[in-house]
Parts: structure tokens; sequence; C-alpha cells
């Protein structure tokens, strides 16, 4: 049946992508941790992609639940917060369907969140770790150039930017980007107050992941 399944999935995710390529969404999970932190983080993402790399994104980024098929309609799903989260056994399935036939997930911890999720994610990929990405990735240089890897955005704890991802077949299907906190650089600038340049380099790395999304 998990076979199944996954066949099944492979086919609408290809279905999907080449009819709805350019939509995107906000991964809503349970738990507790606040999924829907930064509300004005993907909005501006998306902005900027379209104004700069030529992305046709929708302007209104859509919200999809784990659990659901939904998720197969979109080849980039965005998940943040502070803290807690838990993965159903149907969710785990419904997640690692989702990601091994072709889809993408970017978490992007918003401070708080990383012990919860990593034993989370023991759970869709038993088999595999979180590897930090080399700052040679390709992800680090798809339309705009980080030769020194993840910038850093917000200092939090004063730790180093972390960009570890999950790879099947020579593909990320899943980047964590730790210590950065991208999601507070694409907000609005009145939320943080943030220096225009801090801004411009979290929109810069958030179009990248989006392009090699898109192009992987």
């Amino acid at each position: 049946m998990m076979h199944l399944t996954r066949i099944i999935g492979f086919f609408v995710v290809l279905t999907c992508f080449s009819l709805n390529a350019q939509e995107i969404a906000i991964l809503k999970y349970n738990g507790g941790g606040d999924w829907y932190a930064n509300p004005t983080a993907l909005p501006n993402l998306i902005r900027f992609c379209n104004e700069t790399i030529n992305t046709k994104i929708k302007e209104k980024p859509n919200t999809a639940e784990l659990g659901d098929s939904s998720i197969f309609q979109y080849p980039f799903l965005y998940m943040t917060g502070h803290g807690n989260v838990i993965f159903s056994e149907e969710e785990v399935e419904n997640l690692r369907t989702y990601l091994l036939a072709g889809g993408f997930l970017h978490i992007d911890d918003n401070y708080g969140m990383e012990p919860y999720l990593r034993k989370e994610l023991i759970k869709v990929f038993p088999e595999k770790e979180l590897e930090e990405l080399g700052a040679d990735h390709p992800v680090f240089s798809q339309e705009f150039n980080f030769p020194e890897g993840l910038p850093k955005i917000h200092e939090h704890d004063g730790k180093r930017p972390q960009a570890l991802g999950i790879s099947h077949e020579n593909r990320l299907v899943l980047l964590f980007t730790f210590e950065s906190d991208l999601g507070d650089g694409w907000e609005d600038a009145t939320v943080h107050n943030d220096p225009q340049e801090v801004r411009e380099k979290a929109l810069k790395m958030g179009a990248n992941i989006i392009s090699y999304v898109f192009k992987n």
C-alpha cells in the first residue's frame, strides 16, 4: 500500500507542478508551534522574486495542512515558527511521499523550533540525517552569490547560521535554515526595523531557494 501511495503521489505531483508550478504554500502543522508566524514574510519574498528573477508566483500564498493531499499542488512548501512540532503517522507518510515524489520543503527556524523539529524529521527519514550544506552548494549561487553560504539575518543566540539539508537522488528535497531567520528579514521593514542591506540579503537568499526549487 505504501508503494502504491508513493506512485500515485508521484503522478499527482507531476501533473500539479506542470499546471500550477508557480503557486506556493505555508505549511500548517500540529504541536502548538506558531506556524502562522511572520505573516508578511512570504508575500514579500514572492513580490521580490516576481520583480527580480522573473517568476510569476501567485502573490498570496496558500495554506496547506501537512496531512492533506493538497500539499501535492505545490512545488514549494514553507514552514516556520518558534515552538513545538508534532507529526502524526499519516502526516509523516504524506510528507515523505511528497518529498520523494518531487516536492520541496523549506523549514525556517524562527527561533526555538530546532529541538522539536529534529525528532520529527527522524520519523520522516529514519535512514537519512540532516547534513550541513557547503558554501559551494548550488542553492547559494542560483541568482545571487553567497560565497560564504547562508547569511546571518538575526542574532538570537549569536551562533553561526547553518543551512542543513536532506537530499534524494542528488536533489535537495528539504532545507532547514537555522540561526539565520530569513523570514524575519523578509517581513515588512517596520516589523523588525532591519537595515535595508539586511533585508536585501534575506530576500536574495530566499530568491535563490525559490529559483533552485523551480529549476530542480
